[in-house]
């Protein structure tokens, strides 16, 4: 299931650095994890949806790659969305 508009407004207006800044690289990772957060609970009710968990596996590898991104780039803005997000490496 993805995610509502009203999510995504949310989600943008936090990490974004306006409401219509949606492609920044903490952005997108926010709504990733966001998705896979709502992927992992389904799981736990539908355990061979394998289907679903190849596209989890994609969305975390999509993820994996702007994290990296970001910290060639900037290694303090990779540090605090980190932070933020409980997303440990």
């Amino acid at each position: 299931m993805s995610l509502s508009k009203e999510e995504k407004l949310t989600l943008v207006t936090k990490y974004g650095k306006n409401e219509k800044d949606s492609g920044t690289s903490e952005v997108q990772i926010a709504i990733l994890t966001e998705r896979i957060n709502q992927l992992t609970g389904h799981f736990e009710s539908h355990k061979k949806d394998h289907a679903s968990r190849r596209g989890l596996m994609q969305l975390v590898g999509k993820r994996r790659r702007l994290l990296d991104y970001l910290a060639s780039k900037n290694i303090e803005r990779y540090r605090t969305i980190i932070k933020e997000l409980n997303i440990r490496k």
